[in-house]
């Protein structure tokens, strides 16, 4: 089952529909982005390439936490020639990422590379510019545009006196006429800087002016909590505003953290629905169990879930029935040590509050499994 076909208990309402950019679709190995195609999420390997094994085991990680790309370092021959092996190994597309020599990017489309992250500017003359587009074609491969604040060619800053947004988007622009200039246009762009303003306005710039898939993230953008602040600021923003195709949230910790904040950032604004979201209460006085410690039991026990839908995890009776309403399932605690079981919105049993989180965890798996049973028979009825 898709993590994007199924809706929650409850249906996007008017005023939460987000009419997305109009783009064109291009191909990261077996994965759309752009055009109707859901919002991929990507991360990227931190591991020596040339590891294979021990980059494989972290691309595996991130195929378990729903990783739809998954972008990999090539900076050298070593690794390249490891490339081969790790790309037969991954379940999901990779991405190699190509900053300054030209064989490189050759050596990583040969190895199997769905796609290419290159600013073709950087990457010599016109030949090798024309010999990397060539094996990109070749064998497949889409491209990244890769712009970043901190990495501007020299004359777009001595022309603007510092990083902007306008000189981001030149960049951007003059790099893509190198692609259409040879008549390839399975690229898309992006256009990062750790500065959310600039980032921001640069993405809204160059959406007006080009058709290609946008990914989307701010650079550098720190820690895991502060990282995941300006992350869902900018790209929120953004996508909010209907720009976005992709996203990497840039985070200074492990890889699996950058998925699990892109799809909730996606699931915020009811754009991608993967897993569990679990909608809880910060908790007060009146809880009648500790929310805090069983929202956290229920995030690690249902971290396995792939198949989205929605629960409510509420302290008291204040604001638990109506956000049971809105939820597929819920539980809102009551007094003498028990509380309401909620199933499509109404009430439905009692439960303890000691055996809650296990029995909520049997509800949400029986959840899960019976959406996916209509959705296998659905298929099959359509075959």
């Amino acid at each position: 089952m898709s993590d994007h076909d199924h809706q929650d208990h409850t249906s996007v309402r008017p005023w939460r529909a987000i009419q997305r950019r109009p783009s064109r679709k291009i191909r990261v190995g077996n994965v759309e982005v752009g055009g109707d195609a859901p919002i991929t999420v990507q991360s990227m390997t931190n591991t020596l390439t040339a590891d294979a094994n021990a980059t494989i085991g972290q691309i595996r990680q991130l195929e378990e936490a729903g990783a739809d790309i998954v972008r990999v370092s090539c900076p050298d021959e070593d690794s390249t020639a490891a490339f081969r092996t790790i790309a037969r190994a991954a379940k999901v597309p990779l991405v190699a990422d190509i900053h300054f020599h030209y064989k490189r990017g050759i050596e990583a489309a040969e190895a199997g590379a769905a796609c290419l992250r290159i600013n073709p500017g950087n990457i010599g003359n016109a030949h090798r510019v024309r010999d990397v587009i060539q094996a990109a074609r070749d064998h497949g491969c889409s491209m990244r545009i890769g712009v970043n604040a901190g990495s501007l060619e020299r004359d777009l800053l001595e022309k603007y006196g510092e990083p902007c947004p306008q000189a981001m988007v030149d960049s951007a622009l003059r790099h893509a006429r190198i692609l259409q200039d040879h008549d390839f246009h399975e690229f898309k762009i992006s256009v990062k800087a750790s500065d959310i303003f600039m980032t921001v306005a640069a993405y809204q710039q160059l959406a007006e002016l080009i058709d290609c898939p946008l990914h989307l993230g701010i650079t550098e953008a720190g820690a895991l909590r502060t990282g995941t602040v300006k992350s869902s600021i900018g790209m929120g923003a953004m996508l909010w505003a209907g720009i976005g195709d992709t996203i990497r949230v840039s985070l200074a910790a492990d890889p699996v953290e950058e998925i699990k904040v892109g799809f909730d950032l996606l699931k915020s604004l009811g754009l991608r629905h993967r897993g569990v979201n679990i909608i809880a209460c910060p908790s007060c006085a009146r809880q009648g169990f500790n929310v805090i410690k069983t929202v956290e039991a229920l995030e690690a026990r249902l971290a396995h879930i792939s198949t989205p839908l929605s629960l409510s995890i509420i302290g008291c009776v204040v604001n638990g029935p109506g956000e049971a309403l809105m939820t597929d399932l819920g539980f809102t605690g009551g007094g003498k040590g028990a509380g309401m079981v909620y199933v499509a919105g109404r009430q439905d049993h009692k439960v303890d509050n000691d055996s809650m989180v296990d029995h909520i965890v049997d509800l949400v798996e029986a959840k899960a499994a019976e959406l996916q049973a209509a959705e296998k028979a659905a298929l099959q009825a359509a075959e």
